[in-house]
């Protein structure tokens, strides 16, 4: 017995050999193409391929007006290539058709071509010809040359935009706005944009050339009609005139009104702004919902509706229509809106009471009036999600949980200001304005700008606020276009980085110990807290975080400080153990993946000098004036190596390495320091600048 299949291996048959078909479907398209110019086609078959060749193209007009944004057809220049040939051939079998044939009749070309001849154009051919001409000077001249135009520009524009983009993709990384899976995806739109616009600017040049072989290829089948009717068939001028030109005309126009949708779509997909509505609902929205545009519309046809002579119905009833319009979106808009309940102010004479006192917050947001719906859920605000994403990428890097932020407002404050608190001690402050967007100029660019010149306020770098409008334009300029709740995230990101010895309090000490005791159990219990204090604990890990060292690693962490702890529980003794068996993790966080290091070294004079007066025992006695020379040319070689791409790391002997990082730390934060000992067996070093110290 035959068994009966499956409901479910069904489905998986035909969407198996539906995918098979339809990844055979371009193929045998242009294999239909070339047999519709090489064999010869009977009239019935014409008409059905004129007839897909004009649902074809309104099908490519609507997915062009209903789509969002550009990539949504992103197979638009295949299409457009696709539906060009497509027409070229019917024009070859058409013409084929017309000149064998032509002498038998208006309907000799199949029912399409002899309709178009006799129900549009009335059966004249000089009528035809003229509407022929027309919709040949709209198609090549107006829709054609503008959207060639727009295609190129676009793309121009957009590959020029494509680093400010990826840099803006890169910035939402690091303030862990996104994951890295979002990333791609969103590195891979910026690709395929690019691709699709340039893409674009060459098939712009199929319509061009469309519009171009239409008008020839209608030449070519006039004289050819009229020599091969009066020479070959006998026929008189006016019959072949009658026979052939009205025939010619028809084909002409069956693929002109097919190709001039194909260029309205195109025109549509490249000229696409906006990826929140489709194209008819922009329109609406931006033309027809202004009662004060309607209104005066309407009050000058009535207007000229009562000028004498002209058609007053037509004027008077259109501009009252408008002048009604603009009377209800009017009243609309003024409808007064439901008050929220106001929350019930709290009892004040009451005594008090331990309860009133507040503690102080560990790391705490305070917003101006104007910032607080970024944080209202009901009004889209989603900073709340921001600052989680924040959160939770410092963790992964750093290697510990951060305290969560304290977000409320404070009406000290200017209404789009903002002010970032370190146990109630500000360490940054800015601006945001809700709804506009902060183009970062990452240097070199010197595009003008319409908008608030301002300076970035994590980093430092020139920028703008700008509204909506101008957001595309500057991405393609090369700014770096973020919104506020992006400025303000990145803001506390960078801040967290900074501060992140300080974030380090006893709690967030004893929660990572309890953290580790659940992964390595008997580690944790032989060293916090019997060979180390939690104290000592927390201080080696504030050591590293000050010099920006992750303390992700902690087993190799624990190792070395039970390793150590029998011989000394000094902390920075502790933390310089600790940093030699990191050092590899080290010299990866600042140099990556390479094995050649390129560092700054100390002239030998200077040298022996700074290890004479820091690593005395009795305690390091500088000269100022010599601390003041090694801090300011610190800072200047800092900056020339970060100038020329290379990261910014002096090279000290073991005994002043702390010494020198503090003394430095306040002129060139950026400016990593590492002893002899932390550069790991498998690396080697290349001396670059050096740091002079004969004029000490």
């Amino acid at each position: 017995m035959t068994p009966t299949p499956s409901l479910s291996s069904v489905r998986q048959w035909a969407g198996s050999h539906g995918s098979a078909l339809a990844g055979l479907s371009a193929p045998l398209l242009v294999v239909a193409i070339l047999a519709l110019m090489v064999l010869p086609i009977p009239a019935w078959l014409l008409d059905t391929f004129f007839t897909l060749n004009i649902a074809v193209a309104l099908m490519v007009m609507m997915v062009a007006a209903y789509m969002l944004r550009p990539l949504d057809f992103a197979a638009f220049p295949s299409v457009l290539l696709l539906t060009t040939l497509m027409r070229l051939s019917l024009n070859v079998a058409s013409t084929r058709v017309v000149l064998l044939d032509g002498h038998t009749g208006p309907g000799a070309a199949g029912k399409v071509i002899e309709a178009f001849g006799h129900f549009l154009i009335g059966g004249n051919f000089a009528v035809g010809l003229i509407v022929f001409a027309i919709l040949v000077v709209i198609n090549f001249v107006v829709v054609t040359k503008g959207a060639e135009r727009i295609a190129e520009v676009s793309a121009r524009f957009t590959l020029d935009a494509m680093p400010g983009k990826q840099m803006a993709v890169d910035a939402d990384l690091n303030a862990g706005l996104i994951d890295e899976k979002e990333a791609k995806r969103r590195r891979a739109e910026v690709q395929e944009e690019a691709n699709f616009f340039g893409s674009m600017d060459g098939a712009s040049k199929f319509v061009r050339g469309d519009a171009i072989a239409g008008i020839l290829i209608l030449v070519i089948n006039i004289i050819g009609g009229f020599a091969i009717g009066m020479l070959q068939h006998g026929l008189s001028a006016g019959a072949a005139a009658d026979s052939y030109i009205l025939l010619a005309v028809g084909d002409a126009l069956v693929a002109q009104i097919p190709g001039l949708l194909i260029s309205v779509a195109a025109a549509m997909v490249i000229s696409r702004v906006g990826k929140d509505n489709d194209m008819g609902q922009q329109i609406v929205q931006q033309l027809f919902m202004s009662p004060r545009v309607l209104g005066v519309a309407g009050g000058i046809l009535v207007l000229l509706g009562l000028i004498p002579g002209m058609p007053h119905a037509v004027f008077l009833l259109m501009g009252g229509a408008l002048g009604w319009l603009a009377w209800l979106l009017h009243k609309r808009q003024n409808q007064p809106q439901p008050a929220e309940e106001a929350p019930a102010a709290p009892a004040g004479d009451g005594e008090a009471s331990w309860d009133d006192l507040q503690p102080v917050d560990l790391l705490g947001l305070e917003l101006g009036y104007r910032l607080i719906a970024l944080v209202d859920k009901a009004r889209q605000g989603d900073l709340l999600t921001r600052i989680k994403g924040v959160r939770r990428k410092f963790a992964q890097e750093v290697g510990f949980l951060p305290p969560a932020v304290h977000v409320r407002d404070n009406l000290e404050l200017k209404p789009s200001a903002y002010r970032i608190t370190l146990r109630g001690v500000v360490v940054g402050e800015g601006e945001a304005h809700p709804g506009m967007f902060l183009a970062i100029n990452p240097g070199g660019i010197s595009t003008p700008l319409i908008g608030t010149a301002t300076t970035d306020p994590a980093f430092g770098l020139p920028a703008h606020w700008i509204d909506a409008g101008q957001r595309e334009a500057a991405q393609m300029a090369g700014f770096t276009v973020v919104d506020s709740e992006t400025v303000m995230a990145t803001h506390l990101s960078h801040l967290m980085q900074v501060q992140a010895a300080k974030l380090l309090s006893r709690t967030e000490t004893q929660q990572l110990v309890e953290h580790v005791t659940r992964l390595a159990p008997k580690l944790i219990e032989e060293v916090v807290p019997k060979m180390v204090s939690i104290t000592v604990f927390q201080k080696v890990l504030q050591l590293l975080l000050e010099e920006a060292v992750h303390i992700r690693d902690i087993r190799t962490i624990v190792e070395t400080l039970a390793e150590h702890a029998a011989s000394t529980q000094d902390p920075a003794e502790l933390a310089r153990r600790v940093r030699i068996a990191l050092s590899p993790a080290i010299v990866q966080q600042i140099y990556g993946p390479v094995r050649e290091l390129s560092v700054i070294a100390i002239e030998p004079g200077l040298e022996r000098l700074l290890v004479q007066a820091l690593g005395n025992a009795a305690g390091p006695s500088l000269e100022p004036g010599v601390a003041d020379l090694l801090t300011q040319k610190a800072a200047e070689v800092a900056m020339r190596q970060e100038e020329m791409g290379l990261p910014a790391c002096l090279l000290v002997p073991d005994a002043i390495r702390s010494a020198i990082a503090r003394l430095v730390r306040r002129v060139a934060p950026r400016l990593q320091v590492l002893a002899h000992s932390e550069i790991p067996e498998t690396h080697t070093i290349r001396i670059g600048p050096i740091l002079q110290g004969a004029s000490a």
